[in-house]
């Protein structure tokens, strides 16, 4: 028994982005960086606003207090994300989504 499971192999292949929350539109970004991740044109994948609709805009339009450290997580084509008010990212692949 190799004592690594499915969080572990999960944990090693998730990828972290920083978004510069002043230039990037969230939406683009998010989709870019998982183009880029996924290594396909960004136009194969589902528009990021059918999914979650226009939630990310604000969180750097109309930024909360820094206290309220606001994340927003929701799952997209395979990979719950995780996108910080302060522009950070986490992009974990589940593995449920990719089988078959």
């Amino acid at each position: 028994m190799s004592g690594i499971d499915d969080r572990d192999r999960a944990d090693a292949r998730t990828v972290t982005r920083e978004f510069d929350t002043t230039q990037e539109d969230p939406n683009v970004a998010v989709v870019s960086a998982l183009a880029e991740i996924e290594d396909v044109p960004v136009e194969e994948l589902t528009p990021l606003y059918s999914c979650i609709d226009h939630i990310l805009e604000h969180l750097y339009s109309n930024p909360p207090a820094d206290e309220a450290d606001v994340r927003i997580t929701f799952t997209y084509n395979g990979y719950r994300i995780t996108v910080e008010q302060d522009g950070r990212a986490r992009f974990e692949p589940l593995e449920d989504d990719r089988l078959g």
